[in-house]
């Protein structure tokens, strides 16, 4: 027995050395002298201080540093520093290993990207926004080096791909963390591989059966669709060969995730989907032919294939703000179906493909750099000192995935902003006095109100007032961060001002009525008014709706009062609650069993029925939430509230019945609705609790809520409506 263990850790440090030449391999396009010794030393001492630890699976610890350095090698295309600090992201947080050791070793910017990756792994505690000042943390160190991000993000990427030996509480944790920030990321980034990868990884644990079931559906019809490809392909290579080009063309399968997401948004099943693929169109082109030689291609492709011509994208005039530059245009095939075609040459593919790292190699030629703007911009953000970390991530989240728009000054200067900004966005994004005292705005030339969504193109002439002040109800108007932002400060100011006032009101009228001003009253006094904050208590003085007659009633109810403020006391009961469900081994929550000992309630954002993936979420005051694993809010609440996610399972039990929706639509005949009842009220035996039907021109829409046993018995209903004459969709939705 002892032998074959001599053997295996031979056979171990084989594997390693084989590993670490592949990483050399890989490093090998940006290697300057003297770089292949640095990361000898980092692999060294990695090697060194994860010596005796191992991963889930078994492996060797030091398997991963080198597969997120190569990540970063070879995915990213990161040079030597983010090597090293691949090698060692882990060492100060999980060996005896201090930064001090990596600066003495490697030198300072080595240290400050390794601390910049200590720090987002801090510890997660008992408080909602912890993990939120993670990111926050993570942003901070973004806008001093950004390669901090992109090898968190191949750390991400490795953990991803290597999470099957993780407990399923974990894989769910994690994957819902990857899509709600680390995807997002990625494509901010412009790393749109990497992005693809993870959202279809996070799909893998988050959604494994409608992911198994797009998966095997894209196997079956492989090779079909190369034979199309082919055909498709063959006319294009011709003439481009012809006229001189060279060229490469392939076609590339769209990723799971976004054919699903294809799917949800129109409401239709994978056969319906055209756009499986898309065919890319790579150049070899001279840098100041670029632009006319990828129009010449697209003339070549229309020529011989019809474009539809509301499709046409070109981020080859204008790149999008993360650097990304195509032209996509879709077509109609040989065969009746739509193909997307992208355009680009072998530089914007790089830059497609390795994003922000891509950049710093070409930085010489592009002159205004999106993500330099969008970098300022997150600095600026980062800057504001006030931001509470939940809603900052909300904002930043928001601003991470949108599409750009284009708009124009009255002088011609070129603003960009995400799709769906107002009036008032353009305004806060010149200057934050300019959309503090905006009153209105022109555009082109037309006066509009503050709400006004832009348009591509616009040009835009802010009117402002001395007298404005900003409202509450602006930050339901704009979309951009900067702008809620810095509404929200100014209101915070303004809010502080009138507490101020409120204070001496509230510190004078306490006095007559022999009551001491101290923390420990003002707290029993928000508690007795049911507020929040003894900021709220100040401003509910200052206004007037708390009077001393409201004063003289605390005054006589005070011996009733509990003796506790409000806001020490939320945390200590989700901590009770916690330890309540998780018992002392930590068990699984069984729902549908007579639980005497717990108190949960099914979350009306996405109704749960027996059968579904669920999880336990513990909320202050109304006990346990049961949310679905795909609930809408599910992503955020796993990657924000991670530690009050309870792991929660079915029981098997008597016949309950939960509510739950259908969504049936199909074409208008005489009877559907008959057919339709019949089959859920007479086959079934289910109980409807209402109907809404509208028919619009012979097609059929409608909703109905009924009582199901479980998901079995819902999936056996759908089949069935599927098959009533006439039906054409049956979907499950949520409340």
């Amino acid at each position: 027995m002892k032998n074959t263990l001599v053997i295996d850790l031979e056979a171990e440090k084989q594997e390693i050395l084989k590993r670490y030449r592949a990483l050399l391999r890989a490093c090998k396009p940006t290697l300057q002298k003297g770089d292949k010794k640095e990361i000898r030393k980092a692999f060294d001492m990695a090697l060194e201080s994860h010596k005796d630890m191992r991963r889930k699976s078994g492996e060797p610890y030091i398997y991963h540093p080198i597969a997120v350095a190569q990540i970063a090698a070879e995915e990213i295309g990161l040079g030597t520093t983010s090597i090293v600090c691949a090698l060692l992201h882990d060492v100060v947080e999980d060996t005896e290993i201090t930064l001090e050791d990596i600066e003495r070793e490697f030198g300072k910017k080595t240290a400050k990207i390794i601390d910049g990756l200590t720090k987002i792994a801090g510890v997660f505690d008992y408080n909602s926004s912890l993990q939120a000042e993670n990111f926050r943390k993570m942003l901070l160190t973004l806008a001093d080096d950004v390669r901090v991000i992109l090898i968190k993000l191949a750390d991400r990427l490795h953990n991803m791909r290597t999470m099957d030996f993780m407990p399923r509480h974990k894989q769910l944790k994690i994957a819902s963390e990857t899509i709600y920030l680390y995807a997002p990321l990625a494509h901010r980034l412009g790393l749109y591989a990497i992005k693809s990868e993870l959202e279809d990884l996070s799909m893998k644990y988050l959604e494994p059966d409608t992911y198994k079931f797009i998966a095997t559906k894209l196997n079956e019809k492989k090779a079909e669709r190369t034979l199309f490809v082919k055909h498709f392909v063959d006319p294009i290579n011709e003439i481009l060969a012809e006229q001189g080009f060279v060229a490469s063309i392939y076609g590339r399968p769209k990723s799971i995730h976004s054919i699903w997401n294809k799917m949800k948004k129109k409401n239709i099943p994978f056969e319906e989907v055209y756009d499986l693929f898309a065919i890319r169109i790579i150049l070899d082109s001279s840098p100041e032919h670029e632009k006319a030689d990828c129009w010449k291609a697209y003339s070549i492709v229309t020529d011989l294939y019809r474009p539809n011509p509301d499709r046409l994208r070109d981020w080859v005039s204008s790149p999008k703000g993360n650097g990304y530059e195509s032209l996509h245009t879709t077509v109609m095939g040989p065969k009746g179906q739509w193909v997307e075609v992208q355009i680009r040459t072998q530089r914007m593919n790089e830059i497609a493909e390795k994003g922000f790292a891509a950049h710093w190699k070409y930085k010489e030629s592009s002159n205004d750099n999106g993500l330099d703007q969008w970098i300022l911009k997150v600095r600026e953000m980062l800057n504001n000192p006030e931001a509470n970390a939940l809603d900052f991530l909300d904002d930043f989240k928001m601003n991470l995935f949108s599409d750009e728009i284009f708009i124009f000054t009255p002088k011609g200067a070129l603003i960009q902003l995400p799709l769906g900004a107002t009036a008032l966005d353009f305004a806060f994004e010149i200057h934050t006095d300019v959309g503090a005292k905006c009153i209105g705005a022109k555009v082109n030339h037309k006066l509009v109100p503050l709400s006004y969504k832009l348009q591509n193109g616009d040009q835009v002439e802010i009117i402002t007032s001395g007298k404005q002040v900003p409202k509450e109800d602006w930050l339901n108007i704009v979309v951009t961060a900067k702008a809620k932002s810095k509404i929200k400060s100014s209101l915070k100011e303004e809010k502080r001002k009138i507490a101020e006032g409120g204070k001496e009101t509230l510190e004078r009228k306490l006095k007559s009525l022999k009551i001491t001003y101290n923390t420990d009253n003002l707290n029993k006094l928000s508690y007795f008014f049911k507020l929040t904050s003894t900021q709220e208590l100040f401003i509910a003085v200052a206004t007037g709706k708390i009077e001393l007659k409201d004063l003289k009633e605390y005054v006589a109810s005070e011996k009733e009062i509990e003796n506790r403020g409000i806001e020490r006391n939320d945390g200590q009961q989700i901590e009770a609650l916690l330890s309540k469900v998780k018992g002392p081994e930590s068990d699984i929550l069984l729902i549908g069993e007579d639980l005497q000992k717990i108190d949960y309630t099914l979350a009306a954002c996405c109704n749960p029925i027996p059968g579904d993936d669920v999880f336990g979420f513990v909320t202050v005051s109304e006990g346990i939430k049961i949310h679905r694993t795909n609930c809408p809010n599910a992503a955020q609440l796993m990657a924000n509230y991670g530690y009050r996610v309870v792991k929660a399972k079915w029981n098997k039990q008597q016949e309950l019945t939960f509510l739950t929706g259908l969504h049936i639509i199909g074409i208008d005949d005489v009877g559907l609705i008959n057919n339709i009842t019949k089959v859920i009220s007479g086959d079934f035996k289910v109980n409807m609790r209402s109907i809404t039907v509208d028919t619009d021109n012979g097609i059929f829409d409608g909703s109905i809520m009924i009582f199901v046993n479980d998901k079995e018995h819902l999936d056996n209903l759908i089949k069935n409506l599927l098959e009533v004459k006439g039906v054409t969709g049956v979907t499950r939705f949520d409340a």
